[in-house]
């Protein structure tokens, strides 16, 4: 308890620093990323609790969030364009209230729902990207923090993704195999990008990566070091202070770091 309370002020300390830094720092210097040049960051107006995931269409900034004081999962919906709030609804299914990273694929959005604790259980809903209603709920025996989705094809990770499973929805609804992660990072959020799967998540408590991971052979191809933005780290490691989402268009990658106010960072990566 007492190494909690000391950590819970390290990193309120931390993120003080950080708001005060990357506030009065012009141009929001840093590169945050590796082999990535930082573009920009837009503002988002309106709530979020401890930021999970981050998916983007050409007009939605879509956010899944948990509030730890009231047990709560929630997805939020923004506009793209000027960073306003749209829509939020709650997606807390008893005992899980922790959302993670989510997908958005096909109309659907993908986010998984688990239970606060490793080993546990969690629930994966497709939800309509229009009427926000649930089309479908798969059942995990398993903690799940992050779920990639291509066609018929989920790739999940379980706590700190040690585990990723991958279900073919074609085949039904159970794991058509689960590996080893390939990568020693944690990955919060990962996509299907480019025939790859893109992963980004904290290696310890001050650095993280983004890997490039072949899906067919589960071998990661490419890794980039994650920095700091001003000294906002673009991937959090727990607590309620930074936030943990990560999205890819092309070679635009967008990250999340900070929990409400939030701001959506813009990376464009070397060729």
């Amino acid at each position: 308890m007492i190494g909690k309370l000391l950590r819970s002020g390290l990193m309120a300390m931390l993120h003080l620093a950080s708001s005060l830094s990357v506030a009065t720092v012009p141009g929001l210097s840093g590169t945050g990323l590796e082999h990535a040049r930082l573009i920009g960051a837009l503002q988002l107006q309106g709530e979020v609790f401890h930021v999970q995931g981050l998916a983007l269409d050409p007009a939605h900034v879509w956010i899944t969030s948990v509030d730890h004081e009231r047990h709560r999962a929630f997805l939020h919906v923004f506009d793209r364009a000027s960073g306003q709030f749209l829509r939020r609804i709650e997606l807390t299914d008893g005992a899980r209230y922790h959302p993670g990273g989510l997908s958005l694929v096909g109309g659907s959005l993908w986010v998984p729902v688990a239970e606060l604790r490793p080993d546990s259980s969690a629930v994966l809903l497709e939800i309509d990207a229009v009427t926000l209603s649930v089309r479908r709920r798969i059942a995990v025996a398993d903690h799940i923090g992050c779920v990639a989705a291509e066609g018929t094809r989920l790739v999940a990770g379980n706590w700190d993704s040690r585990m990723l499973y991958e279900f073919d929805l074609a085949r039904g609804d159970k794991p058509v195999r689960v590996v080893p992660n390939p990568s020693a990072t944690h990955f919060q959020d990962m996509k299907f990008a480019g025939g790859k799967l893109v992963a980004g998540g904290n290696v310890g408590w001050l650095d993280g990566t983004v890997d490039w991971i072949d899906p067919a052979k589960m071998r990661v191809t490419r890794s980039l070091k994650a920095g700091f933005i001003g000294t906002v780290r673009p991937f959090g490691r727990g607590g309620p202070i930074t936030g943990e989402g990560m999205a890819i268009e092309g070679r635009e990658l967008y990250v999340l770091p900070e929990d409400g106010p939030s701001r959506v960072f813009q990376f464009r990566l070397d060729a």
